[in-house]
């Protein structure tokens, strides 16, 4: 994904994400510019290796600052919105800290 492409479209036009989202992607992306193959696989096994703790992370953020726009007075249906088009069901279900249904393991296919 490139940076140009960390857009989306908000209800009064194009909105540029948040620098922070920006800042991920652009992280991402620059493993690509790692020109040594070793040195970028290592890279990559390293980042992918932190990833589920910061994913965790991310998810309870995510989950605490959700809880708070409820209870701010903001409806299911207006986080949805503000969490990119999701249903007023997920929204309550991010609240909730309910994950979407895990894909099934290869073996179980």
């Amino acid at each position: 994904m490139s940076v140009a492409l960390a857009q989306q479209e908000g209800s009064a036009g194009v909105a540029e994400e948040p620098e922070e989202v920006t800042r991920l992607v652009e992280a991402i992306e620059a493993f690509e510019d790692i020109e040594d193959d070793e040195a970028c696989a290592v890279a990559v096994s390293r980042a992918l290796n932190a990833w589920p703790d910061q994913h965790s992370k991310l998810r309870e953020l995510r989950q605490r600052r959700v809880r708070a726009l409820k209870d701010g007075g903001k409806t299911w249906e207006e986080i949805g919105r503000l969490l990119g088009g999701i249903s007023a069901a997920r929204a309550q279900q991010i609240g909730a800290g309910m994950r979407g249904k895990k894909r099934p393991k290869k073996d179980e296919q």
